[in-house]
């Protein structure tokens, strides 16, 4: 599996949590739960494919974005363009959170407009729902780093085909995939083991 391509979201889904990703992109289960249809419902508003001038700026929604330097591959929610200068628009349905998961989404996405356009991409956006509000990203060297180590580590587990530890965090709290997963029951049961 050298060399696939592999989702531009799939750093979002790392990043938050990397037996996450394995579950969703490797083992291709999925769990459907009240944050991931709200997602769903919103992307589905979004991504109605078309282009639109506001004055100076110029926007594009659901295009599908690729880099081969990276092997990555997505759909953006919404690009926009003014004087020549591309932004990501990334949409979520919540507010901020305190990771930095959707950032690196972003950044994935800068990385193959940069690619695809042959200009620098400084800046994107995530536009939270529930707040109705933009969250500038600055595209800075330590987010670009972020994004390519992630790209690794997503490539080498799906070479090498190894499975990420599940290890409990207060981001199980909301996570779909909580209940095939149970990384406390895990660690329930080794302690057990290990009082016989």
């Amino acid at each position: 599996m050298k060399n696939q391509l592999i989702s531009i979201a799939s750093l979002n889904h790392y990043s938050y949590c990397p037996h996450r990703f394995w579950r969703m992109f490797c083992a291709s289960e999925f769990t459907d739960n009240q944050y991931t249809i709200d997602g769903t419902t919103l992307h589905e508003r979004v991504h109605t494919v078309g282009d639109l001038n506001l004055g100076e700026t110029w926007q594009i929604r659901a295009i599908y974005l690729k880099s081969e330097q990276y092997k990555l591959i997505g759909k953006a929610d919404l690009i926009e363009a003014e004087n020549g200068t591309f932004y990501p628009v990334e949409y979520k349905r919540g507010k901020k959170g305190e990771w930095a998961n959707d950032e690196l989404q972003v950044v994935a996405q800068a990385l193959c407009i940069e690619e695809m356009t042959g200009t620098h991409v400084h800046t994107g956006y995530i536009y939270y729902a529930q707040t109705h509000q933009r969250q500038e990203v600055e595209i800075n060297s330590s987010l670009r780093q972020s994004a390519i180590a992630s790209i690794k580590a997503i490539q080498e587990i799906i070479e090498k085909e190894t499975i990420p530890k599940a290890e409990y965090s207060k981001k199980c709290k909301g996570c779909s995939l909580y209940s095939a997963c149970l990384p406390m029951a895990k660690d329930k049961i080794n302690r057990y083991r290990e009082s016989e």
